[in-house]
């Protein structure tokens, strides 16, 4: 047992020495060299949980999909529109995200910058985006629900470089741009069908003006095979 937490707790700390060698520098730059420096760890122990600095990438991103699901529930509600549900969900990762804001940075920059490097990740943000959908009752199976994750994935992608220039301490400008996004959407989101999966922390806050998931019986339809756990 003492072998295992400690595997686990050397694979966090390989997660966290890329993420702080990102928010130093480019992430371009960074090297699994520099990486096991920075966690005190072997190449060798690296290479036997991930394969590649994108693998560190995608498996600190399904530790923020952890953290979003994770959250305890707040009042559930079948009336509240897929919209706000959603809003909520994104919200909630924006909030996850906001220690790393940084190293996300780095790394959104360098996806700009070098389309391999987006197209490397662009797997697991839509896994991510998935498990999103999941998180507020709204479906990911099927043809429609690949359309869902597509679209919420560039409105998400969209947001995200909103929050990236938002150095409020409530994210304000990043609350205004989801839910004007989220807005602009909702004529191609008029078909989500209404979910059970509510989390409502954001519901009352008003946004300030800008200058494949497991099937848990919650969601209105199937949800979608082969995401992550």
């Amino acid at each position: 047992m003492a072998a295992i937490e400690g595997r686990a707790e050397e694979r966090e700390r390989i997660i966290d020495a890329a993420l702080e060698l990102a928010a130093q520098g480019r992430w371009s730059e960074v090297t699994l060299n520099a990486i096991a420096d920075e966690a005190q760890v072997s190449l060798a122990r690296i290479y036997e949980d991930f394969g590649s600095r994108g693998d560190i990438l995608a498996a600190f991103f399904r530790r923020i999909d952890a953290e979003v699901l994770g959250e305890e529930e707040d009042a559930l509600s079948e009336e509240e529109p897929a919209r706000d549900r959603l809003f909520d969900v994104l919200m909630r990762r924006f909030e996850a995200l906001q220690p790393y804001h940084a190293a996300m940075s780095s790394i959104y920059a360098d996806c700009a910058c070098q389309p391999s490097v987006a197209l490397t990740a662009l797997p697991q943000l839509s896994r991510s985006m998935a498990w999103m959908l999941a998180a507020a009752g709204i479906s990911a199976q099927g043809w429609r629900g690949l359309a869902r994750v597509q679209g919420l994935t560039v409105l998400w992608l969209n947001t995200l470089r909103v929050w990236l220039r938002d150095e409020s301490d409530d994210m304000g400008r990043t609350m205004a741009a989801l839910d004007r996004n989220l807005r602009r959407a909702e004529g191609i989101l008029q078909r989500l069908p209404r979910g059970r999966r509510y989390r409502g922390r954001y519901r009352d806050v008003p946004p300030r003006e800008a200058p494949a998931t497991p099937n848990d019986g919650n969601a209105t339809e199937d949800s979608p095979d082969g995401a992550p756990a």
